[in-house]
């Protein structure tokens, strides 16, 4: 079994007057679990690094920006079939310098907050997405998906959660 340990960043600004999220589409790379999907910006944690450099790095690498206020907000443990076990230390972001270049994993744009539930997302990340709109504290998120992509299990704080209810009354 493969053990990894990544970041990933929600960068939150008003833009047109309306709250949004850098998403990166992934569409760029070839054999990409996340390939066709809208995700947050982040990478894998390289030797010896932190999880608060990691996300700087990464940040930089994919984007061009610098994060100056940032926080984390979660660990994602996400298990997808006997295969992978990743955790994933999730941050959000609300300012930054730099300007942005293009990301070669894919496509960067801000969207409006109310409108990222209509994009193409894993289904555990509705999850963390509402977590990060409705929660100020810290959570811990376990994630577990089938090899076809569908998620089948999921705990939150440790404690396993309905989480089609959880989704049918929590929409990000």
């Amino acid at each position: 079994m493969k053990t990894a340990m990544s970041t990933l960043c929600y960068i939150q600004q008003e833009v047109r007057g309306r709250e949004s999220y850098l998403m990166l589409h992934r569409v760029t790379k070839k054999n990409d679990i996340n390939h066709d999907k809208w995700i947050g910006v982040g990478g894998h944690f390289e030797k010896g690094e932190s999880p608060e450099e990691c996300i700087l790095r990464e940040t930089r690498e994919e984007t061009g920006y610098t994060l100056r206020e940032y926080r984390f907000r979660g660990l994602v443990t996400f298990c997808y079939g006997d295969e992978v076990t990743e955790y994933m230390h999730l941050f959000t972001a609300t300012a930054f310098d730099g300007e942005g270049i293009p990301c070669d994993e894919g496509v960067l744009e801000w969207v409006p907050m109310d409108e990222i539930g209509t994009l193409e997302l894993w289904t555990g990340d509705r999850i963390f997405l509402s977590l990060l709109c409705e929660r100020e504290e810290f959570f811990s998120l376990k994630l577990q998906y089938a090899l076809d992509d569908t998620l089948e299990y999921a705990a939150l704080d440790g404690e396993e959660m309905d989480y089609e209810e959880y989704l049918e009354t929590h929409r990000i």
